[in-house]
């Protein structure tokens, strides 16, 4: 057997493996009101079992919304219209993503497929960058929840902090990547097969309207299980840091400037939430952490959290994905110092 198809066939191991894992969790919770079994099962496991499943089923919509929507963009969009449509200079294409990434609801559990395919069409990699830190925080969803969340205070200093510095840092890291990798611009795992090669049992795809819209739904369906199976293997590792994580500790340096804001970038990683919820997360640990911190935790977790790193390093090179890692982390990191303890001190 060749080497790609071993790897093809650990992958389907490592899926069907992590299948078993979330049905097995899901029977466990299902049973859980009976208390006499409940009170065999250690509390950590109750716990595993309760954040694991809320992490799979609060990503699953917006995990098929991020394959629709990458599968829209396999059948309808060619290379020609996104050629046509950016910039020819690559500075100024950095614009019109971050903007684009504020008019999609797309969060961080959907926008790798996404940004994986327009890649894949032909977009640059360091646009498809700017798209995928910036969208997650700058759609108007995450906008109103965020705003919600924080509604107690008079100015929304979080909001307005969340939304300017993800705005500017999209389009920093974005430029930050294209310096590094602009003589490198393939940066795609070449081992990662697309679904219809994958399943040459598909139906040929042809330009008729029933046609492409099948066509949809069978790109739709190969990329929601090659993606699912790194959303549950992160969700699996994101619970049980949340669950044995001590978090009394990092709380209890949650007053210093620096120390509270690495804990905060920490915690973002960790938990793995998804923008349209973490706001909420974030103003429970209002008494504890400086504005400053949590504002950090708003950032630097849409773009980069440990599930999301599972799904990266599964369809980007593992160079690219280290350097997108330590980019976004110095670059968050500097700008929230920058803006909380010289513009806003």
């Amino acid at each position: 057997m060749k080497s790609s198809a071993w790897r093809s066939f650990g992958k389907d191991i490592l899926g069907i493996g992590l299948l078993l894992i979330f049905l097995l969790l899901f029977m466990t919770n299902d049973r859980i009101n009976d208390s006499e079994r409940l009170n065999n099962i250690p509390d950590s496991i109750i716990n595993v079992n309760t954040i694991f499943l809320s992490i799979v089923i609060e990503a699953i919509p917006f995990i098929l919304l991020g394959v629709f929507i990458s599968s829209l963009i396999q059948i309808y969009v060619s290379e020609d219209t996104i050629q046509r449509f950016l910039p020819k200079n690559a500075i100024a294409a950095l614009f019109p993503a971050a903007m684009l990434g504020a008019i999609l609801p797309l969060c961080e559990c959907a926008i790798v497929p996404v940004v994986r395919r327009l890649i894949k069409k032909g977009m640059p990699l360091h646009v498809g960058v700017v798209f995928m830190v910036g969208a997650p925080i700058l759609n108007p969803v995450v906008a109103a929840s965020t705003y919600f969340a924080f509604s107690g205070q008079p100015t929304n200093i979080i909001l307005y902090s969340r939304m300017g510095l993800a705005f500017v840092l999209s389009i920093l890291i974005g430029f930050i990547l294209y310096t590094i990798f602009k003589n490198k611009t393939n940066q795609l795992r070449n081992d990662v097969t697309s679904p219809a090669a994958s399943h040459p049992h598909h139906p040929p795809e042809n330009t008729g309207f029933f046609g492409q819209v099948r066509n949809t739904f069978y790109h739709a369906v190969d990329e929601f299980f090659m993606m699912g199976k790194y959303l549950i293997l992160g969700a699996f590792v994101a619970a049980l840091f949340q669950t044995f994580l001590d978090r009394s500790v990092l709380e209890a340096v949650g007053t210093n400037m620096y120390s509270s804001t690495i804990v905060m970038m920490v915690f973002a990683y960790l938990l793995s939430l998804c923008s349209e919820a973490d706001a909420f997360v974030a103003s429970s640990f209002g008494n504890q952490f400086t504005d400053m911190s949590l504002t950090a935790f708003l950032v630097y977790g849409p773009m980069l959290d440990l599930k999301n790193t599972f799904m990266l390093f599964a369809f980007f090179k593992a160079r690219f994905v280290i350097v997108f890692m330590i980019t976004v982390t110095l670059v968050v990191f500097t700008a929230v110092m920058l803006l909380f303890g010289v513009f806003l001190q």
